[in-house]
Formats: structure tokens, C-alpha cells, sequence
């Protein structure tokens, strides 16, 4: 059992102080997750990496909520979820009607075609839709996409093949394809 388990199971089983010896073992890895995720959002985001790590780790180790992961594993792809939730609420939050609703600034100097928190928005519609259709096919998008996973470690995590892993990324990367009209 890895450090990351052992304090992982103390904390499921309400140990505020476990949170704390938790955050140093897992913050690189959290914080590599959050500047790839990042990285294919579009420039000028306002959400920086640091800020990202630390609203999905409060959110993973809240003592008030149980929470459980069988594995270290595991816990990198709740972070995963926590981290695509987080960027989609940030979207929702910057298009909601208080804030100006649908309208964006546009540079005069160029023009961008698509705005990249609409992008993310129908992205996580999509794998919502997706999810009802083929929830394996979601997950592994999840993983993929937002965890920075491979195949094998997909397969791990999930407990399938690496061979359907594979078969379900195209499956899904098509469905999605058509679903967001590209």
C-alpha cells in the first residue's frame, strides 16, 4: 500500500489531519494535470493552474462528505472530474446573464471564430448525452482527455482491456465529433 493509499484510507475514515500530509505527496501530480488541462484551453483563461489544483482538492477531501477511492489511481481520476466540473462551471459562470450573458469581447485585431468556453460547455453536454448512450465511452473521455491518461492506465482504472479502452476512445471521439457538429 503507497503512502497516497494509506492516507487516502485515513481520511475516508474522517481524519482531518490526513488531508493536510495528503496535499504534498499528490500536488505535483495534480498540478501537472491542471497545466495540461489548461493548456488546451484557449489563451487569456482566468483560471490559473494553481487555483484549479486547489478548488478540485478541496472539493476531493472535503472530511464533511464521505468520499472513497480504492486506489491512488482512482483518486487522480476523481481529480480528473473535479477538474473538467470546475472549468465548466467557471464557463457557465462567465456566460450567465449577470455577467453579460452571450455577449464576449472581441479584438478588432482578430476575431476568434468560437469562443472556448462555449467549447467546453457543449463539450461537457456532450459527454452528459454521452454518458447515457455509452457510459464507458464517457469515462474514458474523462481519463483521456481531462486525467492525461493512456490506454493501459484507462484500462487499469476501469477494469476493462486495453484493446476496448482503445475501441471505446474511438467510438467516443466520433460521437462526439458528430454530436458537436464537427
Amino acid at each position: 500500500m503507497t503512502d497516497v493509499t494509506r492516507i487516502l484510507s485515513a481520511i475516508e475514515q474522517g481524519g482531518p489531519e490526513s488531508a493536510e500530509q495528503l496535499l504534498p505527496l499528490v500536488y505535483e501530480e495534480l498540478r501537472r494535470l491542471a497545466v495540461q488541462r489548461l493548456g488546451q484551453e484557449a489563451p487569456g483563461h482566468t483560471l490559473q493552474a494553481t487555483a484549479l489544483v486547489h478548488e478540485a482538492y478541496l472539493r476531493l477531501v472535503d472530511v464533511e462528505k464521505a468520499q472513497h477511492w480504492d486506489s491512488r489511481r482512482h483518486f487522480f481520476a476523481a481529480a480528473a472530474l473535479a477538474m473538467r466540473r470546475i472549468l465548466v462551471e467557471s464557463a457557465r459562470r462567465k456566460a450567465s446573464q449577470k455577467r453579460g450573458g452571450r455577449l464576449r469581447r472581441v479584438d478588432l485585431i482578430d476575431q476568434a471564430s468560437s469562443d472556448p468556453d462555449d467549447d467546453l460547455v457543449a463539450l461537457d453536454e456532450a459527454l452528459n448525452r454521452l454518458i447515457i448512450e455509452d457510459p464507458v465511452a464517457a469515462r474514458v473521455v474523462e481519463l483521456r482527455q481531462f486525467a492525461g491518461l493512456g490506454y493501459e492506465e484507462i484500462a487499469a482504472t476501469l477494469g476493462i482491456t486495453v484493446y476496448l479502452a482503445r475501441q471505446k476512445w474511438t467510438y467516443a471521439r466520433a460521437w462526439l465529433r458528430d454530436a458537436l457538429g464537427g
